[in-house]
């Protein structure tokens, strides 16, 4: 007999994770299954950076308006999960000014909270910025961290009766009459599971998770690289205040600093090549608003994989303006009951997570309201019970494994 559930979930990352609470709170009987661990995909493997919306606020002001909205919601339901730093734009000596002002304009005009510093006042708050430094302004950026932040979702999915399954692949896709009638999952679950209705949330993977049963979703992954130093003495986020390039953005940690990134495409999110060049630009760019991150004493190193769809960034042309999030309804492509959600940003997670309940609620026929953005993450206030159910879900990514469990 294959196991039932109303919705099966695939992929747990923060988008997989969510749609679980989301749709766990709204009374469905949810299932999650991941192939490895939780956040073992690019949720786990980003800078961990808390958008304010500013990075994107003159290239798209609804991706810019998603940001700052979700921003203030993580940082009230998400306790130990973020890190509330601030962050600063930097405008260097070589930084086009007129890119510094449609910045701050936009940000003002979005309702992003901007603050502008001279060149004195930003190394009041940063000692160590570069001499070079013009000015800045400062945002609500903040540090995420996401094996806290996927863990406590899974951990109040289940709570509400989800189940959560790391370590279950999936190995095959049933398609009857236009619409998924089992997909069998190996691994911890080693079954087949059969639900009324199948997300796919399975990130830069959604084009092979989609192709087992039989459809297309063509994805464009890229590559970047994240270099994590010893480093103590970083306050906010630092973003360099010109279009978006390699090396533009330093977060800080406890005792670490991590530098980001590049982009660089990939064919295959599990298998691709790595470059001493990334590592390189990565930290000469950051230097050049950190000096001392230069010559500090390389902690780790990792990379991951963006979650890009094809059809967008054949839009977009390139780098720079704001990846929105995609929800593909396969109805329209004739198979009923599956959905996939791609594309977007580790920041806007819970919106995702909230359209894809939506829709699969209507196709389910239930009617209940997201109650995400109010209800408080589980055990955030303590950041011991955290790192407790990270473990337990074998969740701990590279993005913040100097400080999930570290005494």
């Amino acid at each position: 007999m294959a196991i039932q559930t109303d919705v099966l979930v695939v992929g747990g990352g923060a988008t997989g994770a969510g749609v679980a609470r989301d749709l766990a709170l709204r009374g469905v009987d949810v299932t999650l299954v991941e192939r490895d661990g939780l956040t073992s995909g690019t949720s786990g493997r980003s800078h961990g950076l808390l958008h304010s919306g500013a990075r994107y606020a003159e290239a798209d002001r609804v991706g810019a308006e998603e940001c700052i909205a979700e921003n203030r919601i993580l940082k009230e339901i998400a306790g130990a999960c973020i890190r509330d730093t601030g962050g600063l734009f930097v405008q260097l000596s070589d930084d086009d000014p007129d890119y510094f002002e449609a910045k701050r304009a936009a940000c003002e005009e979005v309702g992003i909270p901007v603050e502008t510093l001279d060149a004195e006042e930003a190394r009041e708050r940063v000692p160590d910025l570069a001499a070079e430094t013009e000015r800045a302004f400062e945002v609500p950026d903040a540090v995420i961290y996401p094996s806290r932040l996927v863990a406590a979702n899974a951990a109040d999915a289940r709570d509400h009766g989800a189940a959560i399954h790391p370590h279950a692949p999936v190995e095959d896709v049933l398609v009857n009459d236009g619409e998924v009638t089992g997909v069998q999952v190996g691994g911890a679950v080693d079954d087949t599971i059969a639900a009324d209705y199948v997300v796919n949330a399975t990130g830069a993977w959604a084009g092979e998770f989609a192709a087992m049963a039989g459809l297309d979703v063509e994805m464009r992954p890229t590559r970047g690289v994240m270099v994590s130093v010893e480093y103590d003495a970083l306050g906010p986020v630092l973003n360099r205040c010109r279009d978006p390039d390699d090396g533009d953005i330093v977060v800080p940690h406890e005792r670490e600093a991590v530098l980001g990134t590049t982009s660089v495409p990939v064919r295959d999110p599990d298998e691709y090549e790595t470059e001493q060049w990334e590592i390189d630009r990565s930290i000469e760019e950051c230097a050049a608003m950190l000096p001392p991150v230069a010559d500090a004493p390389e902690v780790r190193t990792w990379w991951g994989v963006r979650p890009l769809y094809a059809p967008d960034e054949d839009e977009r042309g390139g780098r720079g303006i704001s990846r929105g999030f995609f929800l593909l309804d396969h109805a329209d492509d004739g198979v009923d009951n599956v959905a996939s959600i791609v594309g977007g940003k580790l920041t806007t997670y819970r919106q995702m997570a909230e359209a894809t309940a939506d829709l699969v609620c209507d196709g389910l026929g239930v009617d209940a309201d997201c109650r995400t953005a109010d209800r408080r993450l589980p055990s955030v206030d303590d950041p011991a019970q955290l790192d407790s159910l990270v473990a337990e879900f074998d969740g701990q990514g590279p993005t913040d494994e100097d400080v999930v469990g570290a005494e």
